[in-house]
């Protein structure tokens, strides 16, 4: 894993192990915490430990095809999960549809405002899943700025999705241009370093903010009004469906749920992709609440 720092990947770890242990694997979980030389040893360790298979979350898209290489040369396979590895022979990638998501952030925000200054804040460069989330902003948003309706006012990325990042980001525009309609934050923690921006100049609850990834900080966001929106991925369909894929595979199998194809850059990679969901205040209790990610309590704290 690239991190477990993050509420959400820990998320995923848990929902992952637990289904893998049900069918009778044994996990071995380790997190290179954004270090990609890390990252390549820890996964270098475990093929000799001797596993079967290797579940990837890269951080670096590009670097993690040296795993990749390594694996198959041990007779080892590698899943690329939640971020896709570029540019090798990769046995399967397991998401949800990034660039959708990020035509669903836009989507929501051009609904409430169709003309106004925006700003967009991406993820880490490095990240595949940022570049086609601002793939999926622009396809929406384009046709507004064509148009004259929407400005953009900045675009940026936020290294490694820190937080402060987006801080600084949307501060530097915000001295440019205080006249802000909307940020398109690529992600909950990104979405939280653009409102903190925004509550030093006491815009915060004026401007849509959108989100993803349904984090508890970000819900209760969503519900006492800073934050417009989440994108919320149900993690326990991903991780569930990596881990019988990794068996499948393991058992050479077909892998019958990778319905769907993505291209690496080297070869179309057989996907399972998972659908996202759209949460603001109205739908949050039959969504989020609903599969037990959070509990009302925790979300509703006021």
């Amino acid at each position: 894993m690239e991190t477990l720092k993050e509420e959400r990947w820990q998320h995923d770890r848990d929902f992952f192990v637990r289904k893998a242990e049900m069918l009778g694997c044994e996990v071995l979980v380790q997190a290179c915490n954004g270090n990609d030389e890390v990252q390549i040893a820890q996964a270098e360790n475990m093929i000799t430990q001797g596993v079967d298979i290797l579940v990837v979350v890269p951080h670096n898209g590009k670097i993690a095809s040296t795993i990749v290489d390594n694996a198959h040369k041990h007779g080892v396979r590698v899943i690329a999960y939640d971020r896709m590895i570029r540019d090798c022979n990769l046995d399967l990638y397991v998401s949800f549809d990034n660039e959708r998501i990020g035509e669903m952030q836009a989507e929501y925000l051009v609904k409430k405002a169709p003309r106004g200054n925006y700003i967009l804040i991406g993820g880490s460069p490095t990240d595949n899943n940022a570049l086609l989330y601002h793939k999926g902003q622009m396809k929406i948003l384009q046709p507004y700025i064509d148009s004259g309706f929407i400005k953009i006012i900045a675009d940026q990325w936020a290294a490694d999705w820190q937080p402060m990042e987006a801080m600084k980001h949307v501060e530097n525009a915000l001295t440019k241009e205080k006249n802000i309609t909307a940020i398109v934050a690529s992600n909950d923690g990104t979405a939280s370093g653009a409102i903190q921006a925004l509550q030093e100049q006491k815009l915060d609850g004026k401007v849509l903010v959108s989100g993803q990834d349904a984090e508890l900080s970000a819900c209760q966001r969503v519900i006492e009004g800073t934050q417009s929106m989440t994108v919320y991925k149900p993690l326990q369909l991903m991780a569930e469906a990596a881990a019988i894929a990794a068996l499948q595979i393991i058992r050479n199998e077909v892998v019958s749920s990778a319905l769907k194809i993505v291209s690496n850059g080297k070869k179309d990679i057989p996907s399972i992709l998972i659908d996202p969901i759209v949460v603001d205040k109205t739908n949050m209790m039959e969504t989020v609440v609903k599969d037990g990610y959070h509990s009302e309590k925790e979300i509703y704290i006021k």
